[in-house]
């Protein structure tokens, strides 16, 4: 039997990386694709809770929703799938790369991890093009991480992720067959100016752009940043619920020290 995938993304329902991974993941698997109608980028885990999600159909088995990404991943879930059994969640894919700190403003990664609050198996997936550019994305960038989210399906992934996990997965922006190999990574830490920009409008009344340039990441072995630099598929398994026994020990010896 095939399995049941549910897609999502922030980029919007019509944009080229969620239609080129609902096409190639379609030839594998029944597919069903909910995606914000509109760009959504960076929202991060925003739930829309004072005013009603508009759905709609735009063909077969292809909805958008005027919410947010996990929004999105709720209304396949607890709506549109809500009477059949989910087998994997992949949201993607994002036109630019999700490293380091970046996940925690990702609505491509808050999708992913909605999902996984409920129990489904989930994947974020990130093609590392220059979110930036005003340059058309090329497709076959889309179609190397396309693929490559085929071969973990057929590999059957959904059953080798952990409950209260999810894997954020970065793809370089490389043609499939340059890539130079697959590895488990730790999330690295991105550098940004950060800078706010200060303007006028044609009424004299000023008003603010947050911006900030790249500057480069943390050189750190091992690191999701680091990998991708090197033209290899970055894999993180991002669990949602761990705690190290060092870590409980310090706060334990903190807040013993206030009693």
């Amino acid at each position: 039997m095939p399995l049941n995938i549910l897609i999502s993304n922030d980029d919007g329902v019509y944009a080229p990386g969620i239609n080129i991974l609902f096409e190639v993941l379609s030839e594998v698997a029944n597919v069903v694709m909910v995606a914000p109608l509109e760009e959504r980028s960076t929202t991060g885990h925003t739930l829309t809770l004072d005013h009603p999600l508009r759905l709609v159909e735009i063909k077969d088995k292809v909805y958008g929703c005027s919410g947010y990404p996990a929004d999105c991943a709720l209304m396949g879930i607890g709506s549109i799938l809500k009477d059949t059994k989910i087998d994997l969640f992949v949201s993607g894919i994002n036109r630019g790369a999700n490293l380091g700190q970046d996940i925690y403003y990702s609505g491509t990664v808050a999708a992913a991890r909605e999902a996984t609050f409920h129990g489904v198996p989930s994947i974020a997936v990130s093609s590392a093009m220059d979110f930036m550019s005003n340059h058309k994305p090329k497709d076959e960038y889309f179609y190397t991480a396309a693929k490559f989210i085929k071969k973990l399906v057929l590999a059957d992934v959904h059953k080798h992720i952990t409950p209260m996990t999810l894997l954020n997965v970065n793809v370089p922006d490389v043609l499939e067959n340059e890539i130079k190999g697959v590895e488990v990574t730790n999330l690295g830490f991105r550098k940004y100016s950060e800078s706010i920009e200060k303007r006028s409008d044609f009424r004299s009344r000023e008003y603010y752009w947050i911006g900030g340039k790249y500057e480069g990441h943390n050189e750190q072995p091992g690191s999701d940043c680091s990998v991708v630099d090197a033209e290899k598929i970055s894999v993180s398994a991002l669990n949602l619920l761990e705690k190290t026994a060092d870590e409980s020990k310090k706060w334990n010896e903190f807040l013993g020290v206030m009693a």
